[in-house]
């Protein structure tokens, strides 16, 4: 199906908090949904850029562009951000957990957990516990949260998580995608259970152009990483076709509760946005709720509040 921005239905009256949105995919996500109506907070880490970024949407912005200062490395931050959504706007109609690292060296978030597990996976199921009550109390609202193709070679290291005996940066790229997608599962399970109108899906988007890429090889250093990305830059899209899986998932009427919806081409690499498998080891019931109680379990020990 050939789905862009002008299907995005009308989200006039609509409040939409989307992290990283100041580049990359969440900048995308911003523009076609302030260009749609809706307001649109962008969490972002730094002000400044988060500033530059709304400035550059507000020309064609017909709803809201407001900044929401977040750093997802540091959950006392995601906790305050949440505050502040709860006693400023008292509504949230969508979530769009899209901000993410990608392959650093071993790093450690302000609670001392591996950075892609805690930004990636932990800071994101933070932020979507506490803004639950919100989300619940709005007809159609919405959790989309942004994995990849790197869940097909995930596997969750429960008996080393944190990477602390042994590091494979691409291996725990891998695990905190694998963990998006247990998580939009689990989630959209629980809400079904409990008999909630809450809908929880996921999305990738294939090959796209961000600032994920040149971080990566420059945090690195590698010269073969480098060279790779130089000769698969012809399969990849720009970062607004990227987006589009995220943004079908986020208001396509037709988007399923639960489903998983990436490009249509190329093995999932590039195209128009579509239903996609989802990677095997996430459709295990009994993995997703260990993976959902040991994360539970992590964020108590830093004092979240996780009562969902």
């Amino acid at each position: 199906m050939r789905w862009t921005c002008q299907d995005i239905p009308d989200q006039s009256g609509r409040v939409a908090l989307i992290t990283g949105a100041n580049s990359g995919l969440g900048l995308e996500s911003a523009r076609a949904l302030a260009t749609a109506g809706a307001t649109v907070l962008m969490a972002c880490r730094s002000s400044r850029r988060g500033e530059q970024a709304r400035q550059q949407l507000l020309g064609s912005a017909r709803g809201g562009l407001e900044l929401l200062p977040m750093d997802l490395s540091d959950l006392a931050s995601v906790t305050a951000a949440a505050e502040t959504v709860r006693r400023d706007y008292g509504r949230l109609d969508l979530l769009l957990n899209n901000a993410g690292v990608m392959a650093p060296p071993r790093t450690l978030t302000r609670q001392g957990f591996e950075l892609q597990f805690g930004v990636n996976h932990l800071a994101h199921m933070a932020l979507t516990l506490q803004l639950l009550p919100l989300l619940r109390s709005q007809p159609g609202a919405r959790v989309v949260t942004v994995t990849s193709g790197a869940q097909y070679f995930g596997r969750i290291g429960f008996d080393d998580l944190q990477g602390e005996r042994r590091y494979d940066r691409w291996a725990a790229y891998s695990q905190s995608k694998l963990a998006n997608v247990m998580f939009a599962l689990e989630l959209q399970e629980r809400e079904a259970a409990a008999g909630g109108g809450l809908r929880s899906l996921a999305a990738h988007p294939g090959l796209a152009r961000t600032n994920l890429q040149p971080t990566s090889i420059a945090s690195h250093g590698s010269r073969i990483e480098a060279l790779a990305y130089r000769l698969m830059d012809p399969l990849f899209q720009s970062a607004a076709q990227g987006a589009l899986p995220q943004l079908y998932a986020a208001t396509a009427p037709e988007a399923e509760p639960g489903g998983h919806y990436g490009p249509d081409q190329l093995g999932g690499m590039r195209g128009w946005p579509t239903s996609c498998r989802i990677a095997p080891a996430a459709l295990d019931p009994a993995q997703r709720q260990r993976l959902w109680q040991r994360s539970e379990e992590l964020l108590q020990l830093q004092n979240v509040p996780v009562a969902a």
